[in-house]
């Protein structure tokens, strides 16, 4: 299966912060979760994989490409959208589009000018006229505009409300219906990450947690509760994202992990909720 992104042992320091041994892949044709909390490391290996910071070490490929080998071609390859615009704020939409064509050979007016009408967006509004969610619409009108095979999107919906988001999400489903095209973005939201993602990989602290599908995830976790006395440390060792009251204690575990517990212990089905926050948790914990 070809991948639309491997990335391999990425480290980059800022002071006392960074990414640390970043490594996942993403195959192509599927949607990947990048999930963590703000700060986590997410925007870092994105400006990395978009060539747009100096990393200290680490390896990235983009359909199999190395990202500084083949920049020019790989960027023609990629729609980006970001948390925030980088356009004027005295553009119109229109100025928007007529300012980015020509970085992009493939681009078409037609389909920027059919995103704009999807958006009900007006083509003479200013950039500084737009809402939160009218600006993240004109950034996905700009980024599919040139027809890339891959994109790459951090907190596309943080700060929209829920009609803004299901409308993005539902474009990002449209886009990967087609086999060749992949997506990559970066979330904290759990109602994003089970409406469309195929793929989660979790970072906290600039490393990653874990990675693999969804599905897979959530067969193979399952929540445990009890007795705050009821384990070993040995068998705390195995609960990933520990919690503990006065009185109880509570977890996930990979199923196959059941068989080293009491019988005595509450057994439930994992949610996306648990996993988010339990991985969260356990990397905060191994730091």
């Amino acid at each position: 299966m070809e991948n639309a992104i491997e990335i391999n042992g990425l480290r980059k320091k800022f002071g006392n912060f960074g990414v640390e041994d970043v490594s996942f892949t993403l195959p192509k044709g599927f949607i990947m979760g990048f999930v963590g909390k703000n700060g986590a490391g997410k925007t870092t290996t994105i400006k990395a994989i978009l060539n747009m910071l100096n990393r200290d070490s680490g390896e990235i490929k983009i359909f199999g490409k190395d990202n500084l080998q083949h920049e020019a071609e790989i960027k023609q390859k990629i729609g980006v959208v970001m948390d925030s615009p980088f356009y004027e704020q005295e553009w119109t939409l229109v100025q928007v589009g007529k300012m980015l064509k020509p970085f992009y050979p493939g681009w078409s007016d037609q389909k920027f000018n059919e995103m704009l009408k999807q958006f009900q967006l007006a083509p003479n509004k200013r950039v500084k006229e737009l809402s939160r969610g009218m600006k993240m619409k004109i950034m996905v009108a700009c980024a599919l505009a040139h027809d890339p095979d891959l994109l790459i999107l951090d907190e596309p919906t943080s700060g929209l409300d829920a009609v803004a988001r299901d409308e993005l999400l539902e474009i990002l489903q449209s886009f990967i219906s087609n086999e060749n095209k992949s997506i990559l973005f970066s979330t904290h939201i759990t109602t994003d990450l089970e409406k469309i993602a195929d793929y989660l990989t979790f970072i906290d602290n600039g490393k990653i947690v874990h990675s693999d599908t969804k599905d897979n995830m959530l067969e193979k976790y399952v929540i445990v509760k009890g007795g705050r006395d009821a384990l070993t440390p040995e068998q705390k060792a195995l609960i990933i994202g520990y919690h503990e009251t006065k009185v109880n204690f509570d977890g996930i575990t990979d199923k196959a992990n059941l068989k080293n517990f009491p019988k005595s212990l509450v057994i439930e089905p994992c949610t996306m909720d648990e996993l988010v926050v339990r991985f969260n948790k356990e990397g905060r914990n191994k730091s």
